[in-house]
């Protein structure tokens, strides 16, 4: 316990920060949390989704998984999904990988890790999908980022293909989906240009990222 006392030490701190800033900041946020942005993203512990967007708590519902997926079958993303959509009324769902995703290296080396190989079977299949689109790069590296991207543009497919977005594009609700990418190397999110926000958009948008070579100038 002795080891992990600079933790509370920084947690005490921040704290105080904050109450300097806005001394009512933590009994507002204790009464309610109404984020406008539901982020599914990677576990990896260089991307903070509050940090690197620049959001204070309660400004953004996070998921984060390994490699930043969103399997038709995982209870956990689509509760966390059900629970963004229809109870706090989210208006945009990102789904960000980040360039140097472990998961992703895993699954493009070839490499076995354990339990941990099953959930990544997902990535496996994004990469037999795109097959030949990745062999068509000549450097490892570019194959590398570009299954990165490659894997936001399916996972993004996925959580539009939810009967829970589907429903609440039938309602109307304002909902976007959107596919981001971020570089540990330089602190920086880029877009993938895929923003989904109707049923119809779906496969033009979904077939305009994949031909797209990588993420659009902002």
């Amino acid at each position: 316990m002795r080891e992990l006392k600079p933790l509370f030490d920084s947690n005490r701190a921040w704290a105080n920060q904050i109450r300097g800033e806005d001394p009512d900041f933590f009994q507002k946020l204790s009464n309610q949390q109404m984020p406008r942005y539901f982020w599914i993203g990677c576990s990896d512990s260089r991307v903070p989704a509050n940090q690197i967007t620049g959001l204070l708590p309660g400004e953004m519902f996070v998921h984060r998984n390994v490699a930043n997926i969103v399997p038709s079958a995982d209870l956990n993303s689509l509760s966390a999904l059900q629970y963004a959509v229809d109870v706090l009324k989210v208006r945009h769902v990102i789904v960000c990988g980040h360039y140097g995703c472990g998961g992703v290296r895993a699954v493009l080396g070839g490499f076995r890790s354990g339990l941990v190989d099953t959930w990544l079977q997902n990535v496996v299949d994004v990469r037999q999908k795109h097959a030949e689109r990745l062999a068509a790069l000549d450097d490892e590296t570019a194959r590398f980022d570009r299954l990165c991207e490659l894997n936001v543009i399916e996972q993004v497919a996925n959580v539009c293909k939810t009967t829970i977005v589907q429903d609440a594009w039938a309602r109307r609700q304002h909902l976007g989906v959107h596919g981001w990418i971020y570089s540990v190397n330089d602190g920086l999110l880029r877009d993938l240009g895929l923003c989904v926000v109707g049923a119809e958009e779906l496969a033009p948008a979904y077939q305009a990222a994949i031909a797209r070579p990588g993420p659009v100038q902002l």
